[in-house]
């Protein structure tokens, strides 16, 4: 996995964020970066919310 090192720096998680600031920030960062995937915790409440689970669009 790729990390995208430029996007990272521009874009770093909010200090102690809540739970929809988690999540809105590991769906811009699945989008922008292929550094890890989304923890189990973070896929099962994206699923209970009915979130759809980004693609990594760096390698189109």
């Amino acid at each position: 996995m790729k990390i995208n090192k430029e996007w990272h720096l521009a874009h770093p998680m909010p200090k102690n964020p809540t739970l929809d600031q988690r999540i809105a920030w590991h769906i811009e960062h699945t989008r922008n970066c292929n550094c890890r995937e989304l923890t189990p915790k973070l896929l099962e409440e994206m699923k209970k919310r009915k979130i759809k689970i980004p693609r990594y669009e760096g390698d189109k």
